[in-house]
């Protein structure tokens, strides 16, 4: 009998450690916040990329969520060069 495991999100299912699920869920949260903001911006993928000062590859890679090749503080610094202020809460696990 296969026994059913649960978790309390998906990266907590893919990732080895606590640890690696925290760098998980803080990246890919960054990067929602990043890719919302610059849906709203007018031009092409090109200057949106020329805006946040990336390649035209690394904006395909943040847009489409690849948060496996962003590291968290090359998402902070997008989020800054997007005009997003980083903050950070913590809570007792």
């Amino acid at each position: 009998m296969n026994e059913e495991q649960v978790f309390a999100s998906v990266w907590d299912a893919l990732a080895d450690t606590q640890q690696q699920a925290a760098h998980l869920k803080v990246r890919s949260g960054l990067m929602i916040e990043l890719n919302e903001r610059i849906k709203h911006w007018p031009g092409s993928d090109t200057e949106k990329a020329q805006r946040l000062k990336i390649t035209k590859p690394r904006f395909s890679n943040l847009k489409s969520g690849r948060v496996d090749l962003f590291s968290l503080d090359a998402l902070v610094d997008l989020a800054a060069s997007a005009g997003l202020v980083v903050s950070m809460h913590l809570v007792a696990a």
